[in-house]
């Protein structure tokens, strides 16, 4: 009878510890997806993504921190155009694509810029792969004098992404997998090298029909892109 009684407090114990271990996952689990921002979220983060959509061209309502409608169908914009998911949640990748680091992913300072080298190299990628490597790092220095000018967004994802300012953005070669040599000139350029002379401009003259960008001052041409301000 000792040996029964024994025999079911051991069994009620583990019952009891596999129902808890559930309980725990489960909360986790909601508590993860509830950190997500989606139609019906409010607060700081909705009001940084409508900021930055905003600022993109992405989105024309409000900055209110609700995240309604137009907010929802902003994302699946931004989405659509830089080869996300379409779902108009504002989950990691779409968050992380964004420029915007929440409880959920890691903010420190090592991340950030891990993660602004990749996204840059990406787009010097896009932009000049088979350029020499001086002017990819002048690609790279073009992005980084856009965030420090006034006229431009003021981070290195709200540049690039701001609405028809690079080609590899519209065509969807941001979404390449970059060389090491675009990921070295990224970090070249986020360190300060300028080979562009302070150019917030560049396009190939062989190609370029906008007389707007031809009247602009050059600085310097490096391959088969002219530099400008």
């Amino acid at each position: 009878m000792l040996k029964n009684k024994k025999k079911k407090i051991i069994i009620g114990t583990i019952a009891i510890f596999i129902i808890a271990v559930g309980v725990l996952i489960l909360a986790l689990k909601n508590q993860s997806v509830e950190a997500l921002s989606k139609y019906g979220s409010r607060g700081s983060e909705v009001t940084q993504i409508q900021t930055k959509l905003k600022r993109w061209g992405y989105y024309n309502g409000n900055i209110d921190g609700i995240y309604g409608t137009q907010t929802v169908n902003a994302v699946k914009y931004f989405q659509r155009k830089n080869g996300l998911s379409v779902d108009g949640i504002a989950g990691p990748a779409t968050l992380k694509a964004m420029g915007i680091y929440n409880s959920s992913s890691s903010n420190s300072g090592s991340s950030s810029n891990s993660s602004n080298v990749n996204l840059l190299a990406r787009l010097i990628y896009g932009e000049a792969r088979g350029e020499p490597y001086t002017g990819q790092v002048a690609v790279g220095a073009v992005v980084m004098n856009r965030v420090r000018s006034s006229s431009f967004p003021n981070s290195i994802s709200g540049v690039i992404y701001q609405s028809g300012a690079f080609d590899a953005v519209r065509d969807g070669q941001i979404n390449l997998s970059p060389d090491s040599n675009a990921k070295k000139a990224a970090q070249d350029a986020i360190n300060g090298w300028d080979p562009s002379y302070g150019a917030i401009y560049y396009f190939n003259p062989s190609t370029a029909t906008n007389k707007w960008i031809w009247s602009r001052p050059m600085t310097v041409t490096i391959g088969r892109h002219r530099f400008c301000k």
